[in-house]
């Protein structure tokens, strides 16, 4: 996982040399795992199974729960039969992440017994790949973690100023958590 890459942060960094390369690369993975959680979301496509039971579904819809699908390669019902392509729909319909698939009228959702799962294989994630204000947030992110590594301050805890003034360190770069702000997870229903 990374939303960045070596050279857009060496190139922002201004550096050069191949020293730092591995501290680098830690700190960018760090980084996006710093946005990850900041959010509640992954910004790059994962392509896996996720399974579901009958507690999932409401009517025609299976609810996904806080999952946010791209695409579905194959959906299996209950009794472990697959389900067409035509005979569902992901919702919400004009925009992704996706967090419904509705059955058509035609169709029910099956189960054979209560240990049975609804098994979605797909892409899951918020986007294909990171947005380009990801790719600068963990750019930016980056940075801020790798200047902390020479900074003689104590950046994560607060400073007093020679005038009294007290300073409170922010988790992460008000910069930052101004791009990121627009894409935390919030919870909504339909």
């Amino acid at each position: 996982m990374a939303y960045a890459s070596l050279v857009q942060v060496k190139d922002y960094l201004g550096i050069t040399a191949v020293s730092d390369d591995n501290l680098i690369a830690d700190l960018i993975t760090r980084a996006a795992g710093l946005i990850d959680s900041y959010t509640d979301r992954h910004f790059e496509a994962e392509t896996e199974t996720r399974y579901y039971t009958s507690d999932d579904v409401d009517g025609q819809d299976l609810l996904l729960y806080g999952e946010e699908l791209l695409t579905v390669t194959t959906l299996k019902n209950g009794d472990g039969n697959e389900i067409v392509a035509g005979n569902y729909r992901l919702f919400p319909r004009n925009t992704v992440p996706k967090w419904i698939i509705r059955l058509d009228e035609s169709q029910s959702w099956n189960f054979t017994d209560g240990d049975s799962e609804i098994s979605v294989a797909g892409t899951w994630g918020y986007s294909v790949t990171a947005p380009d204000d990801i790719v600068h947030a963990c750019v930016r992110l980056t940075a801020f973690l790798y200047r902390q590594k020479d900074n003689s301050a104590d950046v994560d805890r607060p400073i007093v100023t020679g005038d009294g003034v007290t300073v409170m360190p922010s988790a992460l770069p008000a910069d930052v958590t101004r791009i990121l702000d627009k894409y935390k997870r919030r919870v909504t229903t339909l």
